[in-house]
């Protein structure tokens, strides 16, 4: 029988294949959607509070069930539990391309979300788990990040090419034949684990989170369009807070909660979760407002406007490698800052109008954020998994994902909720209604920085903070590798 230590270095990295295979998969869904927003509200008759809830509702999901599923994989078995994402994934993918609405386009990117959210989180565990040497396990997070990096700079492009040539439908298709040779790869290459004493299950602190996140995301997006003041706005607004008061209080007094509370003393793994939450806020805020300013306000085709976002997608694509190398040998802290420094003047550019004039201004500025974006993703995952046990590999995945997607999410809510309200006063053009907008990403890129310096002088880990185990933690248990 073969545990991950005795897995060979070219089976050590068949695993890390099939796992990035996964996280491109979801992230490329995330970004490459942005592109076809346009066309699917044309066809499918969308305000612009539907384009955000089809972005939302597949991100409020997905942030909710992280961190359910990275404690179902690490109690059920992480490959058996990857599998069924991987199969929920792909037949969520499916029922979208063929959505006749859209409400049920709708319906379908939550099986799409649930399915998802057994990806990342459990995938990474996998890798926490396969790569025992603290610098290869540096290594295969950065390369982890690199993956997820390229697919979110690529997704743009590629949306493009499939709408202008295929129809948005065709985003939703090109899940298919990925989605079944990595379950396909799972099965052949990726050994079963699970943790010796996984956590027990938390319903109610789930209900909670999901209540949390999906009330706020409600009254964020409707709000501008029903009124603050409207019953179910006002209700939602009033539920978030109470909910999450709830939460802090009732897990508490658990012995094993959804998330130790105590984990977050640590000035590292805290900083961590808030950049992670500020860089994908600006990663989904921007890639929304954007795909509206290009295709509705300067008519530009799905395609030239997946192309005009390449210099994004160049340097993201060159920064996250480079990340992963600083990271790896002098720590996150000169990687974050940077990434800091970029998102705040790519994010000053677009807001104070500039950038509008001249398409040489708006690619600098499409550089500065795709820079910021890519520096940031990986070392913001090594700082929060180095301070989490080992034996809570799946959990600790779950946290840093939770924050990277319901930062998107609120991004999308935030930024649409702004320019919704801008553009309901009388006579205010696109280029002047999103420019609050635009600040607010330029507060994302200082608020790195300020957490950066802030955060990263602090080398205590987190598992320092954590509730201690009964008992010692025993060696994961692994099961045979299947054969085909």
């Amino acid at each position: 029988m073969s545990t991950q230590a005795e897995l060979t270095r070219r089976e050590r990295n068949l695993v890390l294949a099939v796992c990035c295979t996964s996280v491109f998969l979801g992230n490329l869904n995330n970004t490459v959607l942005n592109v076809a927003l346009p066309a699917m509200q044309r066809d499918l008759h969308s305000p612009l509070s539907g384009l955000q809830w089809t972005t939302d509702a597949y991100l409020i999901v997905l942030a909710a069930l992280l961190l359910l599923a990275g404690s179902a994989g690490d109690r059920l078995g992480r490959r058996r539990v990857f599998q069924t994402g991987l199969a929920l994934f792909t037949l969520g993918s499916l029922l979208c391309g063929l959505a006749p609405g859209l409400g049920f386009l709708i319906a379908c990117r939550i099986i799409q979300a649930v399915g998802a959210s057994m990806l990342n989180p459990v995938a990474m565990s996998i890798i926490t788990n396969t790569f025992a040497e603290p610098r290869e396990r540096a290594r295969a997070i950065g390369v982890w990040g690199a993956v997820m990096g390229v697919a979110m700079a690529v997704g743009p492009m590629v949306g493009g090419v499939l709408v202008q040539g295929l129809g948005w439908r065709s985003i939703f298709w090109l899940n298919l034949p990925i989605g079944l040779a990595a379950f396909a790869c799972a099965a052949r290459f990726v050994p079963e684990s699970r943790a010796h004493r996984p956590r027990r299950m938390d319903p109610v602190g789930q209900i909670l989170v999901t209540v949390l996140l999906g009330c706020l995301t409600y009254a964020i997006i409707e709000g501008p369009g029903t009124g603050w003041t409207a019953p179910r706005t006002l209700a939602c607004a009033l539920a978030a807070p109470a909910a999450l008061l709830a939460l802090a209080l009732y897990e508490r007094r658990r012995t094993e909660p959804l998330v130790d509370l105590r984990v977050f003393r640590s000035a590292g793994f805290s900083g961590a979760s808030a950049m992670a939450v500020c860089s994908f806020f600006t990663l989904g805020g921007f890639l929304f407002l954007n795909t509206l300013y290009l295709q509705n306000v300067r008519g530009l085709s799905a395609l030239a406007a997946g192309l005009y976002l390449l210099p994004m997608a160049v340097m993201n694509i060159v920064t996250s490698p480079l990340s992963g190398r600083l990271t790896a040998t002098r720590g996150p802290r000169l990687p974050l800052v940077l990434a800091g420094a970029a998102t705040t003047a790519g994010g000053a550019l677009l807001a104070t109008g500039g950038a509008f004039g001249t398409d040489a201004l708006l690619f600098t500025a499409y550089v500065l954020i795709g820079v910021g974006v890519g520096l940031a993703n990986t070392p913001v995952t090594n700082a929060a998994m180095s301070g989490m046990p080992k034996e809570q590999a799946g959990v600790a995945a779950a946290i840093v994902s939770t924050s990277r997607q319901f930062g998107q999410a609120l991004g999308v809510a935030v930024l649409g909720a702004v320019l919704t309200a801008g553009l309901h006063r009388s006579g205010t053009p696109f280029t002047q209604a999103v420019l609050p907008g635009y600040w607010i990403v330029t507060a994302c890129g200082v608020a790195i920085v300020a957490l950066t310096l802030a955060t990263t002088r602090h080398t205590a880990p987190a598992a320092e903070t954590a509730a201690p185990a009964r008992q010692p933690a025993a060696p994961e248990v692994a099961g045979p590798r299947a054969s085909g």
